[in-house]
């Protein structure tokens, strides 16, 4: 296992800097002021205001930090030191207050032993954990009584179809069931494919919304809810396309499948 993580985090390292550069994160836009978590996150998780709020696998920290922008006292954590360190530079670059913890996830309790009102995380966290309930319980672990876990994900199904089929159509190229580790080839960053990196294999793990939503229960949380949605917050195959309300969707005459999940739970 040591082999995976090892090389996921020297991949990530190198995203930090690429996607903190990229227009897909447009973080000019946040250093102006805008924030960045979208409709739907806010919405379902609601006011934050006066809260603790823990976000795991919180990249460079832009998210973390709009959640303290609206009135949480944050906390990220991610296994990436160039990440934590972005994340750290922009919090004071900004002055905004913000605490982050560079652990691998599996070992934050050495480095983390508080409880939170929340625990938050999105959008492609998911594949990157051998382990669904191992999290599970460490997401249970740092909820008070009564505390909220919110996660908005993209939605297993959605991942067994290929993204490289450019007409609409849907081509099934993974098992759903498949638990064991997938090794991809890397070129540049999703949110920048043009990037050169050293790293050039990831390894992935797939949960179906079976495993991940009874993880969550062995681990002692109440499910407040689980939507499914048939749009997406990025370009997930070559034919949708972006709607004036920011998501990508679907073409017409093309059946709908479920592109992301968001799930609430309480302990």
């Amino acid at each position: 296992m040591d082999e995976y993580r090892n090389a996921n985090r020297s991949l990530w390292d190198e995203w930090a800097h690429i996607n903190a550069n990229s227009k897909l994160y447009r973080l000019d836009e946040f250093r102006a002021g805008q924030n960045k978590l979208d409709a739907l996150v806010t919405g379902e998780l609601g006011p934050v205001q006066d809260q603790s709020l823990l976000h795991l696998q919180c990249h460079f920290g832009m998210d973390t930090l709009s959640w303290a922008r609206l009135g949480a006292s944050v906390t990220g954590v991610d296994f990436s030191p160039e990440a934590i360190n972005l994340a750290t530079r922009l919090s004071q670059e900004l002055n905004i207050p913000a605490r982050f913890i560079c652990s691998e996830l599996y070992d934050l309790p050495a480095h983390l032993d508080e409880q939170f009102d929340i625990v938050y995380t999105s959008y492609g966290v998911l594949t990157w954990l051998p382990d669904i309930r191992g999290w599970a319980q460490l997401v249970a672990r740092y909820l008070r009584p009564g505390g909220v876990f919110y996660i908005a994900e993209f939605h297993p199904f959605a991942m067994v179809f290929s993204d490289a089929v450019s007409e609409p159509r849907w081509q099934v190229d993974y098992d759903y069931f498949d638990s064991s580790p997938m090794a991809f080839p890397v070129q540049g960053s999703y949110a920048d494919h043009t990037a050169e990196v050293k790293q050039t294999t990831s390894y992935e793990w797939q949960h179906t919304l079976g495993d991940i939503v009874t993880a969550l229960i062995d681990a002692g949380l109440t499910i407040e809810f689980l939507h499914e949605h048939d749009f997406t917050v990025y370009e997930m195959y070559p034919f949708v396309t972006r709607a004036e309300d920011g998501y990508w969707r679907l073409p017409p005459g093309l059946p709908r499948l479920p592109l992301m999940f968001s799930l609430r739970a309480h302990r």
